[in-house]
């Protein structure tokens, strides 16, 4: 029999989320696969599991997936877990994905953490649609990115790191409008978890004199969720 890959989140800050069936999971697959062991070694003494652990991130991903497909062909089961939330999602995994899915092999992906949706759920923003965009292209790509999201009417989440957050509000404020409904959240679930909501403008007159640190999500208010918060706006 062939073995199974798990999809397995891991918490993004707080210890207490991950759950327990991802606890059994890691417990009992033959091999974790961590995007850096150095950072998923604590996570696995904390919980008391003790496997191998090979690294899988993105610099390794393409030659290391053939060897991984031999392992679960041979009857092993792994799990993948990435630095902090759900793998694939903005961090390696989906080339795995890929492959093991192309040989017939089973996956299985557990529920858990990931940041965008406490970001999404908290930001006082349309959450009846929305579009996720994960980290913006750098250079190429970008300004042509921009430029499409311009007219997307949906509710935009994207992750920014905090040496460009100020940066790229700069440039939010150029295409959305400085009065563009807004919130941006940063280390979620952990001990200063912070959420600052407002228009563009004020976001980012709140962080030119705050705390730039940790990961953030910044929320945006597509074009017709602006038209639709302001109607509400005035009907009261």
């Amino acid at each position: 029999m062939t073995g199974k890959l798990y999809l397995v989140p891991t918490p993004i800050g707080n210890l207490e989320d991950i759950t327990l069936r991802a606890i059994r999971v890691l417990k009992e697959v033959d091999i974790i696969l961590a995007e850096d062991t150095r950072t998923s070694a604590p996570l696995l003494k904390h919980f008391g599991i003790d496997k191998k652990v090979y690294a899988h991130h993105q610099h390794n991903e393409h030659k290391a997936s053939s060897e991984i497909v031999r392992f679960l062909q041979e009857g092993q089961n792994i799990a993948l877990i990435s630095d902090a939330g759900t793998p694939a999602v903005s961090d390696p995994g989906f080339y795995l994905v890929r492959e093991v899915l192309k040989n017939d092999i089973e996956i299985e992906c557990l529920p858990g953490a990931t940041a965008f949706v406490p970001a999404l759920v908290n930001s006082g923003l349309p959450t009846d649609r929305f579009t996720f965009e994960g980290f913006l292209p750098v250079k190429k790509g970008r300004q042509t990115r921009l430029k499409e999201l311009s007219e997307e009417p949906r509710t935009m989440i994207i992750y920014e790191s905090p040496h460009r957050l100020l940066k790229s509000l700069d440039e939010f404020i150029t295409v959305f409008g400085e009065g563009r409904p807004a919130s941006v959240s940063r280390e979620l679930t952990k001990l200063f978890e912070e959420t600052v909501r407002g228009s563009l403008s004020e976001v980012k007159s709140y962080y030119e004199s705050h705390t730039l640190k940790g990961e953030f999500v910044v929320i945006i208010a597509g074009k017709e969720g602006k038209k639709n918060i302001n109607k509400k706006a005035n009907e009261l």
